[in-house]
């Protein structure tokens, strides 16, 4: 393309502080270094997680950020060094990276790469430096991809090539939450059929926890959500139970071990929130019940239990980004989509302009979206 090589000026949302609402800024955005890539963003989703950074509960955030983690886009141009994209390729960048070196990387059972944010921090690109200018200051970067920028720089470790004819305002959601939420249950739980499953929470990525059940062959499928509005939805993607917590008296543990005879299979915590997790633990079977925690818990949250939960043989699950290698895995997810595998098409309810922005976060906030899709 004609920009190779130059700085660009677009559109990006900024976080100047916290608690302030986005900025819509033009920004510079300086051409890739080595082993980077700049990347023409066309849709990317609004996820609970940049919520977080707006409100400051996200781990080690330095402000001004460009937020944004769940895109789809095109190539625009590459650094010495990069051989895994060309320009004009479709791609996701990649909230999670997958170095292919480190230990993580190079275990099959594990996904978490040590570049993590995490691990260390992706608030500047590897060479600790920005690419991003606005009002002649640096913008750092948030996990190292800023969806929330027309025209974003990520390490080529954080990006992967998708299908030339994948709808990206459709696939963005592999990104993250889709591939989250299905992954929980395929990859990290490793749903059985038969089986019965309860998912708190259902958002987005609640409901893709609910399609993986559904894809996994479980029996029974409980959804647990606080606004009933979820539901009909929820019962649309293979839930066979949906309950309301404050109908009840008594705790929804209780109420989940009295609807089963002796708890759930498998129980999925995609809320983030403490209480709900030992909820989750507590309503799964005894001695045989696995319980996964996909909902991030907010910065310096702590968990207080009953070891006792633990001791009878439940079994304990983090989840982060569905389990997947994602450099080999969400190019893979992508393919089983077009092949009409799965359809996460009905979790986007709202598509809004990219100068909308924070009318989509007023969405999310108050319980109205499942998934809003952002276009420049």
């Amino acid at each position: 393309m004609g920009t190779s090589g130059k700085v660009i000026k677009c559109k990006a949302a900024v976080a100047w502080e916290v608690d302030k609402p986005l900025s819509i800024e033009e920004v510079e955005v300086a051409p890739p270094k080595a082993h980077e890539v700049r990347v023409k963003i066309v849709a990317t989703g609004i996820c609970r997680t940049d919520d977080y950074v707006l409100k400051g509960s996200f781990p080690n955030i330095d402000y001004p950020v460009i937020p944004g983690h769940e895109g789809a886009g095109i190539v625009e141009s590459i650094g010495e060094g990069v051989t895994c994209v060309k320009p004009g390729e479709k791609v996701i960048p990649l909230c999670l990276p997958q170095c292919g070196e480190c230990s993580s990387c190079l275990n099959p059972d594990t996904n978490c790469c040590l570049k993590i944010h995490l691990y260390e921090s992706q608030n500047l690109m590897p060479d600790k430096t920005s690419r991003f200018t606005c009002k002649g200051k640096p913008i750092h970067h948030f996990l190292w991809i800023s969806t929330f920028s027309e025209y974003t720089v990520m390490p080529d470790s954080a990006i992967a090539r998708i299908d030339d004819d994948a709808p990206l305002d459709k696939v963005c959601l592999f990104g993250c939450g889709f591939s989250t939420g299905y992954g929980a249950a395929i990859n990290t739980a490793k749903v059985k059929p038969g089986s019965t499953c309860a998912i708190f929470g259902l958002g987005e990525v609640g409901l893709s926890v609910v399609i993986g059940c559904k894809s996994a062959g479980a029996s029974r499928i409980i959804g647990i959500h606080i606004n009933k509005d979820k539901f009909t939805k929820a019962r649309e993607l293979g839930t066979t139970d949906c309950i309301n917590p404050q109908d009840f008296l008594k705790p929804i543990q209780e109420v989940l071990v009295e609807m089963t005879g002796c708890g759930v299979d498998y129980s999925f915590e995609v809320i983030g929130h403490t209480d709900t997790m030992v909820a989750a633990l507590a309503s799964c079977h005894m001695g045989s019940g696995t319980c996964v925690m996909v909902g991030e818990p907010p910065l310096g949250s702590q968990l207080s239990f009953d070891p006792m939960l633990l001791f009878t043989g439940r079994t304990w699950k983090g989840s982060i980004v569905g389990g997947w290698k994602t450099k080999d895995s969400i190019p893979k997810l992508v393919s089983g989509y077009m092949e009409k595998k799965f359809n996460p098409d009905v979790l986007i309810t709202h598509t809004l302009p990219f100068d909308k922005i924070n009318e989509g976060f007023e969405l999310l906030q108050s319980g109205k979206s499942i998934r809003s899709i952002l276009l420049y």
